[in-house]
């Protein structure tokens, strides 16, 4: 059953095309994930669905009865209710059929209280029709939840990190990862037929992402989500709507299956483009020989195949995405060995209530080169842990002892680093003062900050280009040691993927925090788990984690089952090497020696076949022209022998000579792609 349907929707504005000729639908029970870089139209369209935006043209429709809830970037709070207050608003309805029941229960007691009295003989009449009434009221609120309400409150509400001593708190109060969390709630808890999200996954840790991840699997209703989380819409959805350059096109499957299709689909695409473009080159340089031979033949012939290039349905070049940032991360020096140490560290920060513990014993040895990613609830104390790793703050007990040569490279995750009152080129140029501006410029071309782009002040920035501007200074900082604390967010997919094949080619060390599960496993050598109890280290990457978290708590031994694991590696990698042992320089050069020999032999060759032709195609026009000549004579057209055998001979010198056409035009394209 159809629950959406769109067709050639088109909105701009001003002059400026957003979406054009959109056209898709949606089923009922669909999971749909929409993708696409910042700035594609993937709220646009949202907005146009639930009727908040107008489109220029085309027309959608939604199935009747149909309730739709949207989460969208930013909340609508505005009732000045705490966290409970604002859960208790969406059962309104359930809360006044039981305020309804409580006075129908009161009037049946009273009536009752009547009835014993002889003279209200029609009391009895009137309690039975109150008690049929309450038992269809009883089981209607039954039926619409309302004795599980608020326990699903509860549920919900401890789902999304609210504890109970927070249901008090003021909504105006909240951060706004907090009313983003808040939003997602309510609309969880009012269970819409279609269910409209637009970045859900913002601000949440990984045990709540986990816990989001299984109730939208069991969600009875229709989803369509908006994310940049890959490992999320692996987990959720089972088709996706790719928006890119105004278009919106289908893909069946998750963003892995999605991904692969695309790639499949734009390397056919860009293939078959560049056969296409290589075929009218040569035609163009064989039409062009032709034309210089100055023989009518040849000129008919380029004619000829101009014609059939003119009527040719020449592709249009495959459209790729935005231009995709250019990353790449290098270190001025390399460090020592030893680059990171923590011991027996602990933070605790005065509370409202008391002293707010966040961890104690943590112990942390990093070595160069390594991938460290570390994970934890929110509030649990990871971007206080590197700060005081950067000295910014003091530890309660412990210590940390930094390597040789380390220098820190630190992304701030709120971008308290960037001076809001500063252009971008001025932010820039304050921190690399020997750069000249034409060098900054170019360097922020590189972070797809063009033209007027690097006068805009930083506080105008949105969240990306912030994201890709701290990105730029770490870049060109040139350290060997990067900490950063939640470096994907605000990063469309596009450039997340850039950003992380720039990481796995960095020499240096790296120790992040992050959230984005497909960055923990691409990325990370180890994960390391802080709880308020410690930090423990898992080798390998975010599903390996997960595995091994539970090999733990079945009572595996975790020491020795990663001792044989790398063992088992170990030998496997040493096995291989010697099996497939590589050939050494000496022969490497003598094969490429013999390559090149057999190459410039084989276009000598052509060369002699080509010039033979030419010489053919020479001595046949000649003959030609000739036999052409002889039957002009009178003694010749006049003999109808004579003219019959020079006819014959004509007719097949033509026929030589085409032959000797297309030897030519072969050995010509020989020659070319011998060129390349």
């Amino acid at each position: 059953m159809i629950l959406l349907s769109a067709t050639n929707l088109t909105k701009l504005y001003g002059v400026t095309p957003i979406l054009t000729g959109v056209s898709f639908h949606i089923n009922k029970g669909d999971r749909i994930g929409i993708v696409g870089v910042n700035g594609a139209g993937k709220s646009t369209l949202l907005n146009i669905l639930t009727g908040q935006l107008k489109y220029d043209e085309g027309d959608f429709f939604i199935a009747s009865d149909t309730t739709v809830g949207y989460l969208k970037q930013k909340d609508n709070f505005q009732s000045g209710g705490t966290v409970y207050e604002e859960m208790l608003d969406i059962f309104r309805p359930l809360m006044d059929m039981e305020a309804k029941m409580e006075q129908l229960s009161a009037q049946i007691a009273a009536l009752s209280e009547q009835s014993r009295d002889a003279s209200h003989p029609k009391a009895e009449a009137e309690i039975q029709r109150l008690l049929h009434r309450y038992d269809d009221m009883t089981a209607e609120f039954d039926r619409r939840g309302g004795y599980s309400y608020k326990s699903e409150i509860h549920g919900i509400l401890n789902s999304m990190a609210f504890p109970p001593e927070s249901y008090d708190k003021p909504v105006a109060l909240l951060s706004g990862g907090e009313r983003t969390r808040l939003a997602l709630a309510a609309l969880l808890l009012r269970k819409p037929d279609l269910l409209l999200l637009d970045e859900p996954t913002n601000h949440l840790d990984i045990g709540t992402l986990k816990w989001l991840e299984q109730y939208l699997k069991a969600y009875t209703g229709t989803i369509v989500l908006i994310s940049h989380d890959r490992y999320f819409l692996d987990q959720t959805v089972n088709r996706i709507f790719d928006i890119e350059l105004h278009k919106l096109t289908c893909y069946d499957g998750n963003y892995t299956q999605y991904a692969e299709k695309k790639k499949a689909l734009t390397a056919d695409a860009v293939k078959r483009y560049e056969m296409q473009q290589e075929e009218i080159r040569k035609q163009e340089d064989i039409i062009r020989k032709f034309k210089e031979r100055g023989t009518e033949k040849l000129a008919k012939r380029a004619q000829s195949r101009e014609k059939r290039l003119a009527h040719l349905e020449v592709l249009e070049k495959p459209q790729q995405l935005n231009a995709k940032l250019k990353i790449h991360f290098k270190e001025n020096m390399p460090s020592g060995n030893d680059v990171l140490f923590g011991e027996d560290l602990s933070k605790s920060f005065p509370g409202e209530t008391g002293v707010r513990h966040l961890f104690s014993h943590v112990n942390f040895d990093i070595k160069r080169g390594e991938r460290v990613c570390m994970v934890g609830p929110n509030g649990v104390g990871k971007t206080s842990l590197f700060k005081i790793i950067l000295g910014q703050l003091e530890p309660d007990t412990g210590h940390v002892r930094i390597g040789h040569n380390v220098d820190f490279g630190y992304y701030d995750q709120e971008q308290q680093l960037l001076n809001d009152n500063c252009t971008v080129l001025e932010e820039l140029h304050n921190t690399y003062r020997l750069y000249t501006q034409t060098e900054l410029r170019s360097m922020l071309g590189r972070f797809l900050f063009r033209g007027e782009d690097v006068f805009k002040r930083v506080g105008d920035l949105s969240g990306g280009e912030k994201a890709r501007l701290s990105l730029l200074k770490i870049m060109m900082s040139g350290a060997n040691c990067l900490l950063m604390d939640e470096p994907t967010n605000h990063l469309d997919i596009a450039s997340k993927e850039v950003f992380e094949d720039a990481l796995m080619e960095f020499p240096g060390t790296l120790f992040v925090i992050s959230h984005d599960r497909y960055f923990l496993n691409k990325v990370a050598t180890k994960i390391v788990e802080l709880s308020d109890s410690g930090l423990i280290p898992y080798a390998g990457g975010y599903d390996y984690y997960l595995e091994k978290k539970e090999s733990i708590g079945s009572g595996k031994s975790y020491l020795s089952e990663m001792a044989a694991t790398t063992a088992v590696a170990a030998a496997e990698k040493k096995a291989s090497a010697e099996s497939e042992a590589p050939p050494s320089d000496k022969e490497l050069r003598a094969q490429k020696r013999q390559a090149v020999k057999d190459q410039q032999a084989q276009r000598r060759r052509l060369e002699r076949q080509l010039l033979k032709a030419e010489e053919e195609i020479a001595a046949l026009e000649e003959t030609i022209a000739d036999l052409e000549g002889q039957l002009c004579l009178e003694e010749i057209y006049t003999d109808f022998q004579k003219s019959f055998d020079i006819s014959q001979n004509l007719s097949q010198a033509r026929t030589d000579l085409e032959t000797t056409y297309d030897r030519w035009m072969t050995l010509q394209e020989q020659l070319s792609d011998g060129d390349e």
